[in-house]
């Protein structure tokens, strides 16, 4: 049989997500970096599990707690540039990546196979200008210092016909992933990539509920119902014990540059 020598999808994702998000760090051709963001995303919705040849993986009858050797969450390396990382992380069934930011990053999320729910919130100030309410349970002083106000901006479910969630540095930028109905698997790609030394570090938060004043019972049931659902408080917190992430290698095409 002829060889193959047609470019793998993977490829040409990585290539598309090098012009585009390069282009993102100038401020210059605002329409063809749209233009570049629309072509990356229309390649990334295309991508399957099979073109990464990575087997969807069922649910276990017995999966066993959690361990060294039985991690909730996995992550398959596939590329990383000082523009962007690409890889893809897989979740057991039940499995959880807890509320994380993603500082001047830009995002897509692309799931392969199984069906992830994404609640995405925004920061609404870096500043310790406002004072935060009473809680329930109180927050220590000492931890007091790392309560951020946000917005709640969606709780979306995707599944492998859907198209990518996206976030920027101001949009959707922290979220919480969560497995549903069993295990499941998504093309991640963050631009820049972390770094701590460049103010790129992972941060994870707790939602807080307000009482008192801004809290349960304190507003008007119809027309503030929805601002006391969308509005709340973020505690940054350690990584959560529970959540830790293995590896695993990547079988799918080679990505060069």
């Amino acid at each position: 049989m002829p060889r193959d020598n047609k470019t793998p999808l993977i490829q040409k994702i990585a290539k598309q997500a090098h012009i585009t998000f390069q282009g993102f760090q100038s401020e210059a051709n605002g329409d063809n970096n749209l233009d570049r963001h629309s072509e990356l995303v229309s390649l990334v919705t295309a991508i399957r599990a099979a073109d990464l040849k990575i087997v969807p993986r069922k649910p276990q009858a017995n999966p066993g707690p959690a361990g060294p050797q039985n991690p909730p969450v996995t992550y398959m390396h596939i590329c990383e540039t000082e523009v962007f990382s690409m890889g893809v992380f897989l979740l057991r069934a039940g499995a959880s990546i807890p509320l994380h930011d993603h500082p001047g990053m830009n995002g897509m999320l692309k799931v392969l196979y199984g069906k992830v729910s994404v609640r995405c919130f925004d920061k609404l100030e870096d500043n310790l200008s406002v004072t935060p309410p009473e809680f329930d349970p109180p927050v220590s002083p000492p931890e007091t210092a790392s309560v951020r106000r946000a917005v709640l901006r969606s709780v979306a479910e995707y599944s492998e016909s859907s198209g990518p969630c996206l976030l920027t540095p101001l949009r959707d930028n922290l979220h919480q992933i969560d497995a549903v109905e069993g295990p499941t698997a998504f093309l991640d790609i963050l631009a820049p990539p972390y770094n701590p030394d460049d103010g790129r570090d992972c941060h994870y938060y707790k939602v807080l509920h307000t009482v008192g004043e801004g809290g349960a019972g304190s507003r008007g049931r119809e027309e503030d119902e929805e601002k006391e659902m969308e509005e709340t408080w973020l505690l940054e917190v350690p990584q959560p014990e529970d959540f830790w992430c293995g590896g695993e290698t990547y079988p799918g095409p080679t990505v060069s540059f």
